[in-house]
């Protein structure tokens, strides 16, 4: 009991001091992580027309004075902006994933929800002991809200160092912040000092415009958001999150890569028996002879699934080419390929059949394609050569992920994908 009162009394504590500034001065929150390590800072201006953050890591700023908030096709601009009304809350749980890198995952955070005078949206704020994240958050009773640019700013030491890839599989490089001069995938990962490392990314992508980042004045560490493309609601909706992660080793950063997961909606799915992650050989040759082979390969080898590559159902750049049939590409093989025999073996052996199938293929067909591969008794479709970025195309993606759990169907998602947590 003497705990619980103890825990307790932090939290009233706690709360008395957010609401206290805010009812004061109404000009900045301060929020901490459970263990203290970080904290975040959020503020207006001196002019009071700009909302500000910044973040610390064990007593050091890594992210400086930053700018947030969206510029929308109205041009509206904000009038005077003040901190209107606080809700904190603490949480302190722990969940358990149907797979992944611990059998358990904390889920340990103070949480404070902010709504303002002079924008349209709220702020909410999560410091962790793992990092601290942010979205926004618009009750759009005001009908369309179009976004057309993000102004999150994350403004870094210009001398640090920073590991950036253009896109999805491109080569990864080491440049100064300074130096960088085009959009960058997310997440990137920053070095400060020998014994400083900082990640910055998105979580919690669903059906919004894809982020990455971009230094729009070369020579200095201002690193922004850029949305691939405008964002569109006629409802109530939040963004994806935007997180900042810290550790003195860039390791520990990978190994509190759950938080990623902990920012995202719990599982929907009730009965999660049929998800079977697993070690997966490609079938090439699209024939009986050679899918045969793979399964007895993948059984001897303690492999879980055989995945039938692009062909099996045609040309998969050929939009034409039906994935409701069998019909091999003759420029990939001669065949034959009876592949219901080959799913039935393998079945029979404990192996799960994939089957890859082109975006064109499912982008026009995909509610006739996933129940009749579910009837043939596949385990899973690879969703190839998906579009990703625009707000579109996420939110389709995420859709089509959704419909495919509703059929009992694990997804590879290939290409330029990059999960934000939405495996959760």
């Amino acid at each position: 009991m003497k705990k619980l009162f103890r825990s307790d009394f932090i939290l009233v504590i706690f709360t008395l001091l957010v609401f206290g500034s805010c009812s004061q001065e109404k000009r900045e929150v301060l929020l901490s992580s459970p263990d203290n390590a970080f904290s975040y800072s959020l503020k207006t201006s001196e002019t009071q027309d700009q909302l500000l953050y910044s973040i610390s890591f064990q007593g050091t700023e890594v992210i400086t004075a930053s700018k947030l908030g969206f510029k929308f096709s109205e041009n509206s601009e904000p009038g005077i902006i003040a901190i209107e009304k606080v809700r904190t809350n603490s949480v302190e749980t722990k969940w358990k994933p149907v797979y992944g890198e611990k059998s358990e995952y904390p889920d340990v955070y103070n949480e404070a929800l902010v709504n303002f005078t002079g924008v349209n949206y709220a702020l909410r704020i999560r410091a962790y002991n793992e990092g601290v994240a942010f979205r926004y958050e618009f009750e759009n009773e005001a009908g369309q809200i179009n976004i057309t640019s993000e102004e999150t700013a994350f403004s870094v030491p210009s001398e640090a160092s920073a590991w950036v890839s253009s896109r999805a599989q491109s080569a990864i490089t080491k440049v100064k912040v300074s130096e960088i001069k085009e959009a960058k995938e997310r997440p990137m990962l920053l070095q400060y000092s020998e014994s400083l490392f900082v990640a910055i990314g998105e979580a919690g992508l669903v059906d919004f415009a894809r982020m990455k980042l971009i230094n729009n004045n070369p020579g200095t560490g201002d690193l922004s958001a850029s949305l691939s493309g405008a964002v569109t609601y006629d409802r109530a909706f939040n963004s994806p999150w935007r997180f900042v992660m810290a550790a003195n080793e860039p390791g520990k950063i990978l190994e509190n890569n759950y938080l990623l997961l902990n920012l995202n909606e719990h599982n929907k799915i009730k009965d999660t028996s049929w998800i079977k992650p697993g070690k997966v050989i490609r079938e090439v040759t699209l024939t009986t002879i050679g899918g045969m082979a793979c399964v007895d390969f993948a059984a001897k080898h303690n492999l879980q699934f055989v995945e039938f590559d692009a062909g099996w159902y045609g040309n998969e750049y050929d939009d034409a080419s039906d994935a409701t049939t069998i019909t091999v590409d003759p420029k990939r093989s001669p065949g034959p390929l009876e592949l219901k025999k080959v799913i039935d073996y393998a079945k029979a052996k404990g192996i799960g059949v994939v089957l890859y199938v082109n975006r064109r293929s499912l982008e026009k067909q995909l509610d006739e394609v996933l129940p009749l591969l579910k009837s043939w008794g596949v385990a899973g479709i690879k969703y190839g050569f998906v579009n990703v970025g625009p707000q579109e195309w996420t939110d389709w993606l995420h859709d089509a992920v959704r419909k495919a759990a509703d059929h009992e169907l694990m997804i590879d998602t290939h290409d330029e994908y990059r999960p934000t947590g939405y495996s959760r």
